[in-house]
């Protein structure tokens, strides 16, 4: 079974950016292959990547809820082929965007179909990243394998801190079995105050580490240059190696 690593945060932590982080860090160190899944309903991960999408899970159970199926063809069929059109794939890892949520009417039949793929395409990964927004319900509808680890992402706000702390009492009450949870504080200026380090106690999830505020990091994003061409010398960078070598065995 792979190993799954799902990011949560609240918006403008740099959630996303330490999602593109963590891959590069996988295929730094040859755990490879890595499937990322972009699970946030404004999916932006492939330009973290550098990678161009052309579809989405979203698009494929749409088109099968509409009954936009070729004669001939079963939906099975037709899903499976689908979803692997949606598939963009890289170097050391592949990406799968899950598009936007459901609309109105029911998308049980689509949805298990998606789960079946899921679950059979995941199996050919060793690490899995999925990259999420605040709320965890899209992993807990459309996937039924086991979190390994959460990483709820946040910046030195309190609001950022109280969101990771929303996440991570979310993902307890869901059923996405998650094993280990933790907490990357993000963009910091200087080390988090004895005031934060009571809150994070209190919360009951371990602090994995800082990343700090980088001005090359700034410029890649404003310039949209892909973060994960950053050098490996860059000091946030170095810091979320740093944490994932000790997070991940």
């Amino acid at each position: 079974m792979p190993f799954s690593i799902a990011l949560a945060g609240k918006g403008g932590t740099g959630k996303t950016t330490i999602a593109g982080m963590l891959i590069k860090y996988l295929e730094a160190k040859g755990k490879t292959p890595v499937l990322a899944v972009d699970a946030d309903s404004n999916p932006n991960l492939n330009e973290v990547l550098g990678l161009e999408v052309t579809d989405t899970l979203g698009n494929a159970r749409e088109e099968m809820k509409k009954g936009v199926v070729p004669g001939g063809m079963t939906k099975d069929v037709f899903m499976s082929m689908k979803l692997e059109q949606a598939i963009v794939e890289a170097g050391g890892y592949d990406l799968i965007v899950m598009g936007q949520p459901e609309g109105s009417g029911c998308y049980c039949a689509a949805n298990t179909l998606l789960t079946g793929f899921l679950e059979r395409l995941t199996g050919n990964y060793p690490y899995v990243v999925m990259d999420n927004e605040a709320g965890m319900e899209h992993i807990s509808r459309l996937t039924t394998r086991d979190v390994d680890m959460l990483l709820a992402v946040s910046d030195t706000s309190r609001r950022g801190l109280q969101a990771a702390f929303r996440i991570n009492q979310l993902a307890r009450d869901l059923n996405i079995g998650v094993e280990k949870s933790y907490l990357i504080i993000n963009q910091v200026k200087e080390q988090p105050s004895d005031t934060v380090l009571q809150m994070v106690e209190k919360e009951g999830i371990e602090l994995a580490g800082t990343i700090p505020e980088d001005d090359v990091l700034y410029e890649f994003d404003l310039n949209g240059r892909p973060t994960m061409e950053m050098p490996e010398d860059n000091g946030a960078i170095q810091a979320a190696f740093e944490i994932f070598s000790r997070i991940i065995a």
